[in-house]
């Protein structure tokens, strides 16, 4: 096995992992049996259990982003209908099967206190969905500020689904963004879209 299929590999196996049990009830060493590497050479890429969080966490990250405005892209042409978009793909996320909530704050909760790394990961994806969601409201006509408004709207979201087990936070979360959008004048009939009870 070559050196990126390996660390491919242990990744893969670190996120099912991770995501599913949950960081500290995972050891080293269920890592290793999944992935199918010696102990010694998952330790060769990750010295450390936090080195290998922080490592499978950068990697979602990067996939997660890149998901969500793959989709936003791709589902809406209007800015207004691009910020909408956003939450019509948590819906799709949340309805997966083992969707268990954010990554970052499961981690960050579980570790955040006593493992600085986990903690700037965690806090670097917040602030690259609040980027995000900054772009999109500016673009829509949107007032300063508004984006962090969407962010905490996506947020609850995620929460409200992983506590409750459904995609309907999405579209509660989607119906507000149409209200913000709609008070703030953005275009492409966000506003009619949010009243008419448009959902993901």
């Amino acid at each position: 096995m070559d050196t990126d299929a390996a660390r491919t590999r242990i990744l893969d196996a670190a996120e099912e992992l991770f995501y599913a049990q949950g960081v500290q009830s995972v050891g080293m060493d269920a890592v290793r049996t999944a992935a199918g590497v010696t102990l010694r050479r998952l330790y060769q890429f990750f010295p450390s259990k936090d080195d290998l969080v922080v490592a499978y966490l950068e990697r979602r990250d990067r996939r997660w982003l890149a998901e969500l405005a793959d989709h936003v892209d791709a589902a809406a042409d209007s800015p207004a209908e691009r910020v909408l978009a956003v939450y019509d793909w948590l819906a799709d996320w949340f309805a997966r099967p083992g969707f268990r909530g954010c990554a970052f704050v499961n981690s960050y909760g579980e570790l955040g206190a006593t493992a600085p790394g986990v903690a700037a990961v965690a806090r670097r994806h917040k602030e690259a969905l609040r980027d995000y969601l900054d772009g999109l409201a500016e673009d829509a006509g949107c007032p300063v500020g508004t984006g962090v408004r969407l962010a905490l709207l996506a947020e609850g979201a995620i929460t409200l689904a992983a506590l409750t087990r459904t995609p309907a936070p999405a579209a509660e979360a989607r119906e507000v963004a149409g209200v913000l959008l709609a008070n703030a004048g953005a275009s492409a009939g966000a506003g009619a879209g949010a009243s008419a009870g448009v959902t993901g």
